[in-house]
């Protein structure tokens, strides 16, 4: 009966002195209209990078833009393989930090790449964030994958509202 309460898919993962116990949605974002193409839903010890590619498989888009965590050689390999602009995020190094230039660069990357966390924002404010009371992970991407839609379609009921208005 024990066995049967206890979520023995789910794995601890520790990010900024936080750890939390569950799964992760890894999404891929339409810049333009905010909107999820693609998604994938994991245990929360797997790191984000190691989703890319699964989750540009929908990426209409020449370019990829993506905070430091995602920055690597195999990563830049793989987006070049399939066409895509890399705009990554440069992170500094132990006696090594990033150049003026670099940094700026940085902030003009951000200010495209924060409106993937205006997605998870609305998420969280707007339909009670991404906490559910299921057990496994077929439970918990079901959830999830609902959760994008509904959140999609929000979206789009915005977009459509946007146009009416001439906005």
């Amino acid at each position: 009966a024990v066995k049967s309460q206890k979520d023995t898919q789910a794995r601890w993962a520790r990010k900024n002195q936080e750890t939390r116990f569950g799964y992760k949605n890894h999404i891929s974002i339409d810049n333009k209209h905010k909107l999820i193409r693609a998604y994938e839903v994991t245990s929360a010890e797997v790191h984000d990078s190691q989703k890319l590619v699964d989750v540009l498989s929908k990426n209409t888009s020449g370019d990829l833009w993506a905070d430091s965590a995602y920055r690597s050689q195999a990563n830049e390999e793989k987006l070049a393989a399939v066409g895509l602009r890399s705009h990554i995020h440069k992170k500094g190094q132990r006696n090594k930090p990033l150049s003026e230039a670099q940094q700026r660069a940085n902030i003009r990357k951000s200010k495209v790449r924060v409106r993937v966390e205006h997605v998870f924002g609305a998420m969280t404010n707007e339909q009670g964030g991404l906490y559910f009371r299921v057990i496994g992970l077929a439970r918990t991407a079901t959830r999830v994958g609902l959760m994008n839609r509904v959140y999609n379609m929000r979206r789009l009921v915005q977009i459509d509202k946007l146009r009416a208005s001439g906005v």
